[in-house]
Formats: structure tokens, C-alpha cells, sequence
């Protein structure tokens, strides 16, 4: 347990937007919409996964793992803070800050792999259709997912834990809306180069290096998709580069600025700004661009929602 003066901690405080009254409402707002967002897409593209047989392929298999693991991401940074606002307290327990740091660094973490891992299915199903369903099997599938899940849980215990036995410097205050990691770092009074160098390696290992393993998977995608015939399909093929490109940008981008910037750099409130672009916005965004409007996915969606009174608003939305 954290210990400050001496004095074992066990609540923080945050201060989340109050430095903005004006717009904090707003916030509220749009983070509210962002999470019912997700939670809606995301639980729609699982259900439509598991009840369709014709989505029951790698690429829809990597999605539902996506599609899970944002609910859980965004769940996990963005619910504390709409209850700590609808209540007015901003506070949070020492193993609910815990919780909350090793699940949404876990989550993210997970997301850094699985976004790579399934640009490599993408580069594989165009540029080596004849031996796709060879390279890309179940049991390869799930070995896959397997690993990202893994990965990214154990990456987070090795962060999250030597960050639960620093020394506070007297306070519990929390610039922050969640109990991210960097903000909860500046608490300490103890040298912390130690844990800045851990996280460090990790950060480069999950961030530049699946970004550059999507890039060079798209490069190989751009090409065989420039030596298409048809035109009709270069430009639809470009279409979904250029949505599932702009997905990894948001994602890799803001958590790069953030984990990868120098330790000099003080900007602890754009990284709240930067924290809700890739817990709440990319989330929401995820099951929309990769999916959700895919002219199969629409079919199984209409379907499914076709004994629904209220399902022809959503229909003429994904059309």
C-alpha cells in the first residue's frame, strides 16, 4: 500500500476538469455519449459475431476480441469518473485506484498487440489469399489472441506493481480524471528512475514497434490493392485502409505523446484531453470503422434487429 509520511493511504482525490467549471459539464456529457457509444457498437458486433455462422472467420474473431476488450478499457477509465461526477465526491480507494491502473494499462496494452496482430491478418488475407486459411487457422487464431491478452496482462503487473510501493509526498491528490499511472507517479518522494526506465521498455516494445509492423503490413496491403484491375474495388480497398489507418492513428498517437514523451515535459492537462481521445473515442470508433458498416455486417445487423420496434433508427444509421 502506498505510504505517505508514514501513513498508510487509502483514498484519492481527484481533480479531474474542475480547472475548467465552465465546460466540465460538457465533458460529462460527451463522455457519457462516448461510453453508451461503445458499449452499444461493441455489444452489437459480439452478438452479431457469435449468432452469425458467416462472421465466424479470423478477421471477425479478432474484432470480437477488440470489441471486448474496449468495453472493458473504456469501462474502466470512463465509469469511476461519471460517478464521481453524477456524486460529487472524486474520490476512489486505494484498491479501487489499483484496480482501475493495472486494468486500464492491461486493456491498453492488449489493444497495442491485438491492433498488430490483426493488421498482419489483413496483409495476409490480400496479399496471400491461396494460403490464408492455412496460415491463419483456429488454433493459430487463438493462439494469437491468446498471446496479445497475455502480454498485455503481464506487462501491466510489471508496471503497475513497483508504482503500488512508492512513497507519496504527503498528499493523495490526483491530477487526473482516473488513476493513470503517470499522474499517480509524480505523487512519489522517492527516486523513481527505476520504474520511468521499466515502463520506458515497454512502452517502446508496445508502441513504435506493432505501429511499425501495421505500417509495413499496409505498405504490402497498398501495393497488391495498386495492382487491382478492377477500380471499383482499389477505391473500396483504399476506403477501409485509410478508416482502419486512421483508428491506429488516434490510438498509437496520443498514447505515444504521452508514454514517449521526455520527463521534462509538463503537460499533465493535455494528457487528460489525450487520455479521453484513446479511452473514450477510439473505443467508440472501433466497431464503426472496422466493421459496423460492412456490407455483411449490416446484413447480420438488420437481421438481427428485425423484430425490433425500435431497430430502424439503428438500420438507417449503418446504411
Amino acid at each position: 500500500m502506498f505510504q505517505a509520511n508514514g501513513t498508510s493511504v487509502t483514498v484519492f482525490f481527484f481533480l479531474g476538469f474542475s480547472h475548467y467549471p465552465k465546460v466540465e459539464i460538457i465533458i460529462f456529457v460527451l463522455c457519457l455519449l462516448m461510453y453508451l457509444s461503445t458499449l452499444l457498437g461493441n455489444v452489437i458486433l459480439i452478438s452479431i459475431t457469435i449468432l452469425n455462422s458467416h462472421l465466424h472467420t479470423p478477421m471477425y474473431f479478432f474484432l470480437s476480441n477488440l470489441s471486448f476488450l474496449d468495453i472493458w478499457y473504456t469501462s474502466s477509465a470512463l465509469t469511476p469518473m461519471l460517478i464521481n461526477f453524477v456524486s460529487g465526491k472524486n474520490t476512489i480507494s486505494f484498491s479501487g485506484c489499483a484496480s482501475q491502473m493495472y486494468f486500464s494499462l492491461a486493456m491498453g496494452s492488449t489493444e497495442c498487440v491485438l491492433l498488430s496482430m490483426m493488421a498482419y491478418d489483413r496483409y495476409v488475407a490480400i496479399c496471400k489469399p491461396l494460403r490464408y486459411s492455412l496460415i491463419m487457422s483456429s488454433r493459430v487464431c487463438v493462439q494469437i489472441a491468446a498471446g496479445s491478452w497475455v502480454t498485455g496482462c503481464l506487462t501491466a503487473l510489471l508496471e503497475t506493481v513497483p508504482v503500488l510501493q512508492l512513497s507519496l509526498c504527503g498528499n493523495a491528490i490526483i491530477n487526473h480524471f482516473t488513476c493513470e499511472i503517470l499522474a499517480v507517479l509524480k505523487l512519489a518522494c522517492v527516486d523513481t528512475s527505476m520504474v520511468q526506465l521499466i515502463m520506458l521498455v515497454i512502452s517502446v516494445l508496445l508502441l513504435p514497434m506493432p505501429m511499425l509492423l501495421i505500417c509495413i503490413s499496409y505498405a504490402f496491403i497498398l501495393s497488391s490493392i495498386l495492382r487491382m484491375s478492377s477500380v471499383d474495388g482499389r477505391g473500396k480497398a483504399f476506403s477501409t485502409c485509410a478508416a482502419h489507418l486512421t483508428v491506429v492513428v488516434l490510438f498509437y498517437g496520443t498514447a505515444l505523446s504521452m508514454y514517449l514523451k521526455p520527463s521534462a515535459v509538463n503537460s499533465q492537462e493535455i494528457d487528460k484531453f489525450m487520455a479521453l481521445v484513446y479511452a473514450g473515442l477510439t473505443p467508440m470508433l472501433n466497431p464503426i470503422i472496422y466493421s459496423l458498416r460492412n456490407k455483411e455486417v449490416k446484413v447480420a445487423v438488420s437481421k438481427l434487429l428485425a423484430r425490433n420496434p425500435f431497430s430502424n433508427v439503428l438500420i438507417s444509421i449503418l446504411k
